[in-house]
């Protein structure tokens, strides 16, 4: 049996997190369902009221080979360290310069988009840089 995941982020601004963790992953907003050419003209379908059309986004990857990201709106804001965090691992297989390279270009694209930095480990185990999402989630780029 195949079971298909989702990862889903409790958020403040959800359509704001799809954008950065489509960047951050290379996924795209999730197109509306068939027969609806845009999210709001689906909302209004099934009568979800206009105040709540911004509850939730969606980013999916364009090849589908990886997990849907879901983001569901909530009242309150991030108060702890995440138990779960992703990596996105842009150098796998490099060495060396070029790995710093490739993973310095993202660390700088996600950063002009929103992020912070945490902090940055280089050692036996390998490179990383640990950033924050713009909600604070916790992220590595490896």
């Amino acid at each position: 049996m195949y079971t298909r995941i989702q990862v889903v982020f409790d958020a403040a601004d959800p359509a704001r997190l799809a954008d950065f963790w489509g960047l951050a992953l290379g996924y795209v907003q999730e197109a509306p369902p068939p027969g609806f050419a845009s999210w709001e003209e689906f909302a209004r379908s099934i009568n979800l009221p206009a105040e709540r059309w911004g509850d939730q986004a969606s980013a999916v990857d364009p090849d589908g080979l990886g997990p849907r990201l879901y983001f569901q709106k909530v009242p309150e804001g991030k108060v702890a360290k995440n138990r779960v965090h992703l990596d996105v691992r842009v150098a796998t297989g490099l060495k060396g310069e070029e790995r710093t390279q490739r993973i310095e270009a993202h660390v700088a694209c996600l950063l002009e988009a929103g992020a912070s930095l945490a902090w940055r480990t280089d050692n036996q185990l390998g490179q990383a840089v640990v950033m924050r999402d713009p909600e604070g989630n916790e992220l590595c780029v490896c």
